[in-house]
Parts: structure tokens; sequence; C-alpha cells
């Protein structure tokens, strides 16, 4: 309680201080006064020989699969965690000079970050922030901070569970009296999801698709129950001939590509409800289960 109190209390509300969502997919950023400033890729292109930054966000996205020797793209953050220090610094900065604040406001600066990151990687975090001219730094964890955001009342001794499918880690956090009671981390969400689409079209259709394409796939006809068939267009190289193929799959087919991510999240789910004291359950039996990140889009998954 002491720290959530702390972080309110310091937070002025005037405008220019900033809040930060950093995930493993995607990065947003919120000014005071102004609202939701950035909401883009967790991606940064570099060059190979000295690794300087050339992109960041929407413009490194877009060279994905389309770089040339000399220039790659990469992730910072990996399955919730930081795989790269200096690019994910790198990328915050980048973030940071896109909103142009005035410097000379040293904001306050929330930063919302996985909940399985380490002790070296929050102070890595707040150092980058405060790199940034922030005036003080402050870490939330990504379920409390969801709760928070959609308006719960997280000091009532009243239990909450929120299912964070984000795309490196899904997080699943039962929260009462302004702490997390228990909580369940794996290293299966949106990513993953991609992933097991690319491979599906790999094993079933002898079809090479990318990670970009697959995220249409999922966003279009995917699903984790049956839903109303559909049926969409996919391009890619075929790995016989090497040549480029178009097929035609249903949304039956991409469940089916999709069956054994889903599962994995829903096991996590009820592992976490297994550990949860009685009265909490109970209070959650009340107020169902609350879902939130790019993953809970996922059609048919809330059922």
């Amino acid at each position: 309680m002491g720290y959530l109190s702390s972080i309110f209390n310091s937070f002025s509300w005037i405008s220019g201080d900033i809040a930060i969502d950093l995930g493993t997919a995607n990065t947003l950023l919120w000014v005071k006064g102004k609202g939701v400033m950035i909401n883009e890729p967790s991606i940064v292109a570099r060059s190979v020989h000295d690794g300087k930054i050339v992109a960041v966000g929407n413009e490194a996205k877009a060279m994905m699969g389309r770089t040339h020797r000399d220039l790659e793209t990469i992730r910072p953050l990996q399955d919730g965690v930081i795989a790269d220090f200096d690019m994910t610094d790198g990328m915050l900065q980048g973030f940071i000079r896109k909103i142009n604040i005035n410097r000379l406001a040293r904001p306050l600066m929330v930063i919302c970050v996985p909940s399985g990151i380490t002790e070296v990687e929050r102070r890595a975090v707040k150092d980058s922030g405060q790199r940034a001219n922030a005036r003080e730094v402050f870490l939330i964890e990504e379920p409390v901070a969801a709760a928070i955001g959609i308006g719960l009342d997280i000091s009532k001794p009243i239990g909450n569970i929120i299912v964070d499918i984000g795309g490196g880690t899904t997080e699943i956090a039962v929260i009462a009296l302004n702490g997390v009671v228990t909580k369940e981390t794996i290293r299966i969400a949106g990513d993953e999801m991609d992933e097991a689409i690319v491979q599906w079209f790999r094993n079933e259709h002898k079809l090479d698709i990318g990670l970009p394409t697959s995220e249409v796939i999922k966003k279009s006809v995917g699903s984790a129950m049956r839903m109303q068939t559909g049926t969409i267009t996919v391009k890619g190289r075929d790995l016989v001939s090497g040549i480029p193929k178009t097929i035609e799959v249903s949304s039956d087919e991409i469940r089916q590509a999709l069956k054994e991510t889903v599962n994995i999240i829903v096991e996590a789910v009820k592992k976490a409800l297994e550990r949860t004291p009685p009265e909490l359950a109970s209070d959650i039996l009340d107020r169902g289960i609350i879902m939130t990140g790019g993953g809970s889009m996922l059609k048919g998954i809330d059922q």
C-alpha cells in the first residue's frame, strides 16, 4: 500500500508527467494533458556494424523481413524480460524524443513493467527513465497497472483476478488490499500464438510465412473457440519449390493451430485459482475474470 500511495502522492498531475507501458510487443506513452501519444511496436532497427539505432517503433517494424545485411531488426524485450539492455534504453529514449516534451519540465515518470523482470532489469529501466530527465521514476507491475487502469479499487479487501496476455508473457494475478496475493507468469502469449501459426503452415501446407503475416491471420480469423467459420487468403513461399504460393485457409484450421497455446494459458489461470485463498476465490466467482493485453483480443478466449 505504501509504494502505490507514494506513486500517486508524487504524481503532480501537471502537464508533462508521463506514464509508460513497456511491453514485449508494444510500448505506450501517455502524457498528462495530452493522452496516449505513442502506441507502437517494441522493435528497434540497428546497424549491424556499430549497433547504432536507425529506427524504433512503427518505422522499425516496417523494415522487418526487408532489411539488407548491414541492418537488422530486433525486439529488445523477449518473453517478458529485457533481452538487450542497451537497445531497450535506446528504444525508450527514441520514443520519448518522439513526443517532444519540454525537457525543462523534468516530468515524473511511471513505467509499467513485466512482473518477471529481475532487480537488475528494474534498475536498468529506472536508469533509462532518469536519463530522459525524469525528476523521479516509479515502476509498477503490469497486472496491478491494468487493474488500476480499468478503475478497480484495489485497496479494498475484495479479490480480483487479472489475466494479462501480452506479447511475450501471460501474467495472472489475484489482487486485494493494494497487493498481489498470488500470481502465475508463463512465457506463452501473443508472440507464441504467432509462432504457432507459422509452424502450422510449415507443417500442414509446406508454406513459409513471416511473423507479420501470422499476426494478420490471427487477428482476422484466429479464435480460441469454434466461432462463425471464415476464410483468409495467405501468401507465402512454397518450401518444396521455393516459389511464391497462395492458399486459402479456414478459421477452423487456425483454431487448431492455436489450440495448444491457448490450453497452456488456460492451465496457468487454473493454477493461480488453485492457490487463491477461499474467501478471495468466492469474490472472483462473483466478479469474474478480468482480461487485458493484446492477446486477450483473440476471439473466444474469454469463454
